[in-house]
């Protein structure tokens, strides 16, 4: 991707403007403000028109992806439904190999909700015994809690990951993260 259109517009050129200033044709304006790559003459030449260093006529393919690593770090936490503490684990490991630093906040956010999920489960699994034999319960309440909790991790993940692709946030977050 590139800055062309933006740059251009902010001149207040037309694409044929920028094309007889360039001494491009029309058609090659067109094609670099659909997505073709710059390089070489036409990019000296473009950059030259529009006033401005070659480097700034590159968008950062990093910033461009934007949150797709956090959106792949919320996924991972269904790890956790197959093997335990995967919610926590893999999101950690894919939150520390992140260099992007609002990915790796996002990430780090997302792991710090799995955590507090995680706890809860685990607290509800060993109390649940004890509750089951206070109320001279038959049935296994620890299934209760387990498919509740189960419900509410499916839940925050795909609440997140739908926040992510409409506000590039997320839905669920605490207000201090752990990590």
């Amino acid at each position: 991707m590139n800055n062309v259109k933006t740059l251009r517009e902010a001149k207040n050129l037309t694409q044929t403007e920028l094309a007889e200033k360039s001494g491009l044709s029309l058609r090659t304006i067109q094609r670099i403000e659909a997505g073709s790559i710059l390089k070489g003459f036409t990019l000296k030449a473009i950059a030259q028109s529009l006033e401005t260093q070659p480097e700034n006529l590159m968008v950062d393919t990093d910033e461009n992806t934007g949150i797709d690593r956090a959106k792949l770090i919320n996924l991972s936490a269904l790890f956790g439904l197959i093997f335990p503490y995967g919610n926590v684990i893999l999101p950690l490991i894919l939150t520390y190999k992140t260099k992007d630093a609002k990915n790796k906040e996002l990430g780090k956010n997302i792991v710090s909700i799995q955590i507090v999920l995680s706890v809860i489960v685990s607290l509800l699994m060993i109390v649940s015994p004890f509750l089951q034999k206070a109320f001279s319960l038959r049935f296994p309440l620890f299934l209760i809690f387990l498919i509740a909790i189960i419900g509410i991790k499916l839940i925050v993940i795909i609440q997140n990951g739908i926040n992510l692709n409409r506000k590039s946030d997320l839905y669920f977050k605490l207000k201090t993260s752990f990590l």
